[in-house]
């Protein structure tokens, strides 16, 4: 049984919260929560990536 990456969990967890989010800001019409929305989730979905090709090489995946 592989073990759980619970780092992975955090990320994916902030990435479905921002992407409802940005459901939650459209239907209010509000640019700037739109636009943090998508930011957090650019910057998460790339800390999610980049930790994933940082475990490959390091052979802990």
């Amino acid at each position: 049984m592989k073990e759980i990456k619970w780092i992975f969990v955090l990320f994916a967890t902030i990435a479905a919260a921002s992407m409802v989010g940005i459901g939650v800001s459209i239907g209010e019409k509000s640019i700037l929560g739109i636009l943090i929305c998508i930011i957090t989730l650019i910057v998460v979905m790339g800390f999610g990536f980049k930790t994933k090709a940082k475990m490959r090489e390091e052979g802990r995946l």
